[in-house]
C-alpha cells in the first residue's frame, strides 16, 4: 500500500528505543491524587463536592463549566481533603480537588460492566462520553461530546484514527495498539455508529510495521475501517497533516475537521471512548511513557490521573544522572517542568528526563537566510519573516504573512542552524493577535 504524507516536516532523533519494548505496567497511587479544573480546552470544570466528602473511584467529583468543558471523574476512593490552587504541567495556577486515597478502590455502581453499544441512540452514545469526561488525549485535550456531535452527522465521511505517533520519544500509543488493538477497532465501531456515511481509516507511521498488521488483521472482516500506512516524518500526527495525508483535504486554523467532512481522534481516545461506552468506565487513566536517557527504566506505565509526576519517575526506578532538562511530553512541543510536584492529567503523555540539552546549549545567533525552516514547515509559511514581524512586535504584519496558521510544531526551530528560537517567538506572537482579538470583540 502507498504511503501518505504532507509536503514539509522533518526526521528528528525519535528516541523510542528507550521505552517501546516493555509492556505497559500499571502503577498504584501512593499519596493523594490532585486533580485540577483545567485540564481540557475550554472553560474550568466546577466542583460538585466539598472538603469532607468520601468519593468512590469513577464518581463525577467536577462538572462541565460550559458547553466547550469536560466532567471530571476521581480515579480512587477516598475523602475530598482539599480544594485549593496547584500547579499544573504548563507552570499556571488551577483550582483543583485533592483527594486522599483510602487505597480501597470502591467504585460507584456500575462501574465496569459491559453495556452492548448496538441498543443504544446516539444521544446516549454521547451522553455517556460527555459522562466519562473523555478529551483528546493526543495533547490539546478537547472535550470529546463536542467534537462528535457536528452540525450535520450525515456529512462525516472520514472517521479518523491517529496512530502516528509521530512526536519523538514517545511510544505509549505504539504499545497500545500492540496491547489492546480489539478496543482501538471497538472504540471506531462506536464512532461509525455516529455517522452513518462514514469509513474509518487508521493512520500508522512505517516505522511501527507490527501495528500496522496487527490492526489490519483485525479490520479485515470489517468492510468499513482500513488501515493508511504513513510516512514516517514529523508532524505526521498533527490533525491538519494527518486530514491531508489520509484524505487529500485541506483545513486551516479558521475551520475544524468537520468543516471537510472529518473527525479525528487519537489511539488513546478511541480506546477511552470505548470503556465508556462499552465497558462503563470514565477516563480515569493515561497511559504514560517514562523515558530519556536519564531515567533508569523507561517504561510506559497505566497510571491514574490525579499521581504525582514524582511518583511515575519512582516507578520507573528514578534517575540514573542528573537531568540536564526535565519535560512533559516530548521534545518538540513539550513542556519543561522546574518540578515535579504536579499532577498526570487527562492531557499528560509523557515524562521526558534528558541528560544534555544540545540545542539549548547554543546561543542563538542571526538568521542566515538558508531557508531550512520554509523547506521544513509543514503549513507552508515563511517562518524567517514571520519571526522579523515577532521581534518587531508587528502583529498585523505576522498575521498578513499567514503567522496564525502556526500550529507549533518546531520543526522551523529543529532545522534552525542558527538556534533561533523561532516556535516561542511564534506562540507569544499568536497570543498577542488572540488577545487584540478579544479585545476588539468586547
Amino acid at each position: 500500500m502507498k504511503l501518505a504524507t504532507f509536503k514539509g516536516g522533518v526526521h528528528p532523533y525519535d528516541g523510542k528505543e528507550l521505552s517501546k519494548t516493555l509492556p505497559i505496567q500499571a502503577v498504584l497511587p501512593k499519596g493523594d491524587l490532585v486533580y485540577p479544573m483545567s485540564q481540557h480546552i475550554g472553560a474550568p470544570s466546577k466542583p460538585v463536592v466539598s472538603v469532607g466528602d468520601y468519593v468512590l473511584m469513577g464518581q463525577k467529583i467536577a462538572e462541565a463549566g460550559g458547553f466547550v468543558s469536560a466532567d471530571i471523574c476521581s480515579s480512587v476512593s477516598g475523602t475530598v481533603k482539599a480544594i485549593e490552587p496547584r500547579m499544573t504541567v504548563t507552570g499556571a495556577v488551577s483550582e483543583a480537588i485533592v483527594v486522599e486515597n483510602d487505597h480501597a478502590y470502591q467504585t460507584v455502581e456500575g462501574f465496569g460492566q459491559p453495556v452492548d453499544y448496538t441498543t443504544m441512540t446516539k444521544e446516549e452514545i454521547r451522553q455517556r462520553v460527555k459522562d466519562a469526561g473523555v478529551v483528546g488525549m493526543g495533547g490539546a485535550g478537547f472535550p470529546n461530546h463536542v467534537k462528535i456531535t457536528p452540525k450535520d452527522d450525515s456529512k462525516i465521511e472520514y472517521v479518523l484514527v491517529n496512530g502516528a505517533e509521530c512526536e519523538p520519544y514517545l511510544t505509549s500509543d505504539y504499545r497500545i495498539m500492540l496491547e489492546e488493538p480489539e478496543h482501538i477497532i471497538g472504540g471506531l465501531k462506536v464512532l461509525l455508529t455516529l455517522f452513518e456515511n462514514a469509513k474509518g481509516v487508521i493512520g500508522i507511521e512505517d516505522n511501527k510495521p507490527d501495528c500496522i498488521r496487527k490492526l489490519t488483521e483485525l479490520a479485515q472482516n470489517e468492510p468499513r475501517i482500513t488501515v493508511q500506512p504513513l510516512k514516517t516524518k514529523y508532524p505526521q500526527g498533527a490533525e491538519r497533516t494527518l486530514i491531508y495525508a489520509c484524505t487529500g483535504r485541506k483545513i486551516n486554523s479558521s475551520m475544524l475537521p468537520s468543516d471537510v467532512g472529518c473527525i479525528v481522534d487519537n489511539i488513546d481516545t478511541v480506546v477511552a471512548i470505548y470503556k465508556a461506552v462499552c465497558e462503563n468506565t470514565p477516563l480515569i487513566r493515561r497511559i504514560v511513557t517514562v523515558t530519556g536517557n536519564a531515567v533508569k527504566t523507561p517504561q510506559n506505565f497505566e497510571v491514574k490521573t490525579g499521581t504525582s509526576y514524582q511518583e511515575l519517575l519512582e516507578a520507573a526506578g528514578g534517575l540514573t544522572c542528573e537531568p540536564e532538562k526535565i519535560i512533559s511530553g516530548g521534545p518538540m512541543m513539550g513542556n519543561a517542568l522546574f518540578s515535579l510536584d504536579v499532577p498526570v492529567t487527562k492531557i499528560s503523555s509523557a515524562l521526558l528526563c534528558m541528560s544534555k540539552d544540545e540545542v539549548a546549549a547554543m546561543a542563538p545567533t542571526a538568521c542566515i537566510r538558508c531557508g531550512r525552516c520554509v523547506e521544513a514547515c509543514p503549513s507552508n509559511l515563511i517562518p524567517q519573516k514571520m519571526m522579523e514581524c515577532a521581534e518587531r512586535f508587528d502583529d498585523e504584519g505576522f498575521e498578513k504573512l499567514g503567522g496564525m496558521e502556526c500550529y507549533e510544531c518546531g520543526s522551523c526551530t529543529y532545522v534552525c542552524p542558527a538556534k533561533r528560537r523561532l516556535t516561542q517567538a511564534f506562540k507569544q506572537a499568536k497570543k498577542s493577535v488572540m488577545d487584540k482579538r478579544r479585545k476588539a470583540k468586547a
